[in-house]
């Protein structure tokens, strides 16, 4: 039997440990993968903390997987060995509860998630479900690719079911990992889009990325800031700052929505009389296999594309460590 390198977590909070293992074998219904990148995500924390409910370790993380499908289980007739795949967040469902059955996968009362339920992508092999696989365009790199299964799913299916128009006004709030993806999608879908983030540092990245407008927060509220430009149809709240998520709302038109898909650790304080107007607060999450097919298939066609930094499987303590301090600019990527 052959052996692959993995990244584990052996104990909580403790350093990544790169073991030496047997390459896994898949089983009925699951597919292995030779990963080429995996992406590093602020919730991989989940695992290197155990704090994810009914995490068991040890585990290997990495939800943002690209490579070729390496081997298939019995019963997988829809992949076969060399098709260019990912894997995101969404690792399985069970096909038979209620959400399963109206289609929303995502809501699966029994979902897997990869990388928590189940070893993930920061390993030179992974064995996955075959119904959380994506089919990938060739002209997506590894690299390109990871982080589009996570941050860009996120985003992008995010807008796209906002009940958005053409040249409606989507604002992003924050430039990071999610954000710098959040404002390529809503100018490539055509809205009008206006970044927030605080200084002006960050302006002439926000319109190399497709922005028409920036307002810097450290001049004027983003509430303030979006209501002199005629407020927002959506607020993408893509930074988890629980005092910026909310400091947007009032920059919203009467009827518009604060649309979140980042997690602040610390609870968001709204005023019920904000939303009196019909404004909403709403979450989203990332997406099933077809939904990460869709963003790669899009990101292909409009030249949406991460800015990443790469990173070894012996460097994933200090790839983990930049993205847990806000430094990588702007995904982090393994590269087995």
């Amino acid at each position: 039997m052959s052996k692959m390198r993995a990244v584990v977590v052996s104990k909580a909070n403790a350093p990544f440990e790169v073991v030496e293992r047997e390459v896994p074998e898949p089983g009925a219904g699951q597919v292995r993968i030779k990963v080429e990148a995996c992406g590093v995500c602020h919730s991989d924390a989940f695992v290197k903390s155990a704090g994810f409910p009914g995490m068991q370790l040890p585990r290997v993380p990495g939800h943002e997987i690209a490579g070729r499908v390496d081997a298939v289980g019995a019963g997988v007739t829809q992949w076969k060995t060399g098709d260019w795949v990912g894997v995101g967040w969404h690792g399985g469902h069970c096909f038979h509860c209620d959400a399963c059955r109206r289609g929303l996968f995502i809501n699966c009362e029994k979902a897997q998630i990869t990388g928590i339920s189940y070893d993930g992508g920061y390993a030179e092999y992974s064995v996955v479900r075959s119904e959380a696989i994506a089919r990938l365009p060739a002209s997506l790199s590894a690299v390109e690719a990871g982080p589009l299964l996570c941050a860009g799913v996120t985003t992008y299916n995010a807008l796209r079911n906002a009940g958005l128009r053409p040249g409606d006004t989507v604002a992003v709030q924050g430039i990071g990992g999610l954000g710098h993806l959040g404002l390529q999608y809503a100018a490539k879908m055509g809205f009008r889009t206006v970044a927030l983030s605080r200084g002006s540092d960050k302006e002439d990245l926000a319109r190399e990325l497709g922005a028409h407008e920036y307002v810097d927060t450290a001049k004027v509220t983003a509430a303030e800031g979006l209501q002199k430009l005629g407020g927002a149809d959506v607020v993408l709240a893509a930074a988890p700052s629980a005092e910026a998520i909310a400091g947007a709302l009032g920059g919203l038109k009467p009827r518009g929505t604060l649309l979140i898909v980042a997690a602040p650790f610390d609870p968001i304080a709204i005023s019920a009389m904000a939303l009196l107007s019909g404004k909403r607060i709403q979450g989203w999450p990332s997406g099933s296999a077809i939904d990460s097919e869709d963003t790669a298939r899009f990101s292909a066609l409009t030249g949406v594309r991460p800015r990443t930094e790469t990173f070894s499987l012996e460097q994933a303590d200090q790839a983990f460590a930049r993205v847990m301090e806000n430094k990588v600019r702007f995904r982090a990527v393994l590269t087995p």
